[in-house]
């Protein structure tokens, strides 16, 4: 890669919720490349808490004060991922491995994406080891029932999940 040219990686999940463990991700991709782009997949066959703009929208308040924040980019997608990362001119995809289970499920995504563009690597980062148990389906299972969310998710998250938690036991 040229000197002029710039390392773009794209950080892909849903995100819903954005958890203290895909931060830690985030904050050591930025020490990684010039430009992150965190891109929250939108999928209308599955069932989120947060839409696509309220999650893309959180990410950026939880990024705001960060003196990593500054080259991160949110934006959303829909679609194939290595199509986006094109698009979006991004020569690495980060994707982040929990354990081994996460692994051999992004192992597969990773060949099949570098099969569709040979030009996009994979990167596999893992959280700190305080994070590796995180997960957004058991945060919001702890949310549902009204448990502390504190040590998995920043404040302002924790308070918007609170909320929706709430209407959905409310429509109950």
């Amino acid at each position: 890669m040229s000197e002029t040219m710039k390392h773009i990686a794209l950080y892909p999940g849903s995100f819903d919720p954005i958890t203290y463990g895909h931060l830690d991700i985030l904050e050591r991709a930025t020490n990684l490349f010039d430009k992150v782009i965190v891109t929250v997949a939108v999928n209308n066959s599955k069932k989120a808490v947060f839409t696509g703009d309220e999650r893309v929208e959180l990410i950026k308040q939880c990024i705001k004060d960060k003196d990593w924040g500054a080259n991160i980019e949110v934006n959303q997608f829909t679609g194939l991922l290595v199509n986006h990362a094109q698009k979006m001119k991004a020569n690495t995809l980060i994707r982040g491995v929990r354990q081994i289970s996460d692994f051999e499920y992004e192992f597969r995504m990773a060949l099949t994406n570098k099969r569709l563009a040979p030009e996009v690597d994979t990167v596999f980062l893992m959280p700190d080891e305080h994070f590796t148990f995180i997960s957004a389906s058991l945060v919001k299972e702890v949310a549902y029932w009204g448990g502390d969310m504190t040590s998995f998710l920043p404040p302002l998250v924790a308070e918007a999940l609170e909320k929706k938690q709430q209407q959905n036991r409310a429509e109950k």
